[in-house]
């Protein structure tokens, strides 16, 4: 009789013990999430969604690690690859990213999980297309290993007082883009200033030009690795021409090599100059930092395709610890409330109202893209074909902007990476 007691009292204890054992676990429970926005329509929408995610799951411990989009860029691979990854990480979109990890089975396929909650239903068919990965890694086909809340796309933004001081109009093609620029120089001032030292915006302000050559055929071999494409051809070519032209001209800013993308903001930011090109992702800073002059955006005019897509991606790492919670914030970023946070921070969503943004720049912003998107004219970024490409095109725009490159080496240099590459996968 007292074994038996014996017996039951340690019984009872080991009882207590493993079932708060798991309730301990369960109340530290954690979900980890990485991203790198920073001070945009982005992270104010997240910051929130965060907040309430975690008020919603008491036993949960929502921890945030906000990463540098460099550091991602050069770590992801050994990241995604270990114990230590995240649950909800945030990557570039592209072959050579999230395209490679996918090709390496490190990130969590998401078919299921979209129909489940109705991503398939909100994400368009063409915001998809960096969402999807065939088993090459290349975008546009295949299953869906990530979920984007956003758009972007490239812009200009212009500082209406130095355009009412010449008495200029926002330009309607290439030549009267020039030509507002020329009058500019000829007053002694630099119409647009570039990041260069990032070499990330020196490849889009090129990029743009070659859109003014490219129909869709040339954009989806490019980019798709499907069909061969000559670097030398009308589109690349053009681009490095024009590019050339505007170093040589005065157009931007000569030192272009040696500011960062944060400094060129800035500088704009304190009417410093005209004009800057960049994306769609700063239009919240503009809103924000922009105090002693009227501001606007425009496209670069009169052409078919723009650069730009759906926004970077959410990715459930395989190695991820707690998938179901992950899909669940995934799932929590795309809902109207989020979303409309995230459109009246200046950003453009994919699941909100409009008609509730009092906002006339940011409902300008979203036509904008609207109307792209509409035209299928998305022609994503120049960097993504294959992985290695940013370095290859990056640093052969800094070397053309310095002359220590003329325009057959840099061609014959992309040309090079791009084919080492896709050689591989025929």
């Amino acid at each position: 009789m007292k074994k038996s007691i014996i017996f039951r009292f340690f019984g009872m204890v080991l009882l207590i013990a493993f079932f708060g054992l798991n309730i301990t676990q369960a109340q530290s429970k954690e979900l980890l999430i990485w991203h790198y926005e920073r001070d945009n329509a982005m992270d104010a929408a997240w910051q929130v969604a965060m907040d309430d995610f975690a008020k919603t799951h008491p036993g949960v411990s929502v921890k945030f690690e906000r990463k540098v989009f460099e550091q991602i860029q050069e770590t992801a691979r050994m990241i995604l690859n270990s114990r230590a990854c995240p649950d909800v990480m945030y990557i570039n979109k592209g072959n050579s990213t999230c395209g490679i990890y996918a090709k390496d089975g490190l990130i969590t396929p998401l078919d299921e999980v979209a129909v489940k909650y109705g991503w398939d239903k909100i994400l368009k068919p063409s915001i998809q297309t960096t969402c999807r990965y065939d088993q090459n890694g290349i975008m546009g086909s295949g299953k869906l290993y990530g979920v984007t809340n956003y758009g972007e796309f490239v812009l200009v933004y212009y500082n209406k007082g130095w355009f009412n001081k010449y008495n200029l109009e926002v330009p309607t093609s290439l030549e009267e883009f020039e030509k507002v620029c020329e009058v500019f120089v000829k007053n002694k001032v630099t119409p647009m200033v570039i990041g260069g030292s990032d070499r990330w915006p020196q490849t889009q302000n090129w990029y743009e030009f070659a859109l003014y050559k490219a129909e869709r055929k040339f954009i989806s071999d490019f980019q798709l690795l499907q069909d061969d494409i000559d670097f030398k051809g009308p589109e690349f070519s053009f681009a490095t021409d024009k590019f050339l032209s505007f170093v040589k001209n005065g157009y931007f800013e000569r030192n272009s090599n040696g500011i960062k993308y944060d400094d060129a903001n800035n500088a704009f930011y304190l009417g410093e100059y005209p004009m800057i090109l960049t994306g769609s992702w700063l239009f919240g800073a503009v809103m924000e930092q922009v105090k002693t002059f009227d501001w606007g955006v425009f496209i670069m005019p009169n052409k078919k395709y723009n650069t730009g897509s759906g926004g970077n991606l959410w990715i459930v790492p395989q190695n991820a610890k707690n998938k179901e919670l992950a899909y669940e914030f995934i799932n929590l970023t795309l809902q109207p409330k989020y979303q409309t946070i995230m459109a009246e921070a200046g950003g453009i969503p994919v699941n909100a109202d409009l008609n509730l943004i009092k906002d006339q720049k940011i409902r300008d912003l979203n036509a904008l893209f609207t109307e792209i998107v509409e035209k299928d004219g998305l022609a994503f970024y120049p960097d993504w074909p294959v992985p290695g490409f940013m370095d290859a095109l990056g640093g052969g725009l800094q070397n053309l902007f310095t002359g220590r490159m003329n325009k057959e080496r840099f061609l014959n240099s992309i040309s090079n990476t791009y084919y080492d590459y896709k050689n591989t996968i025929k």
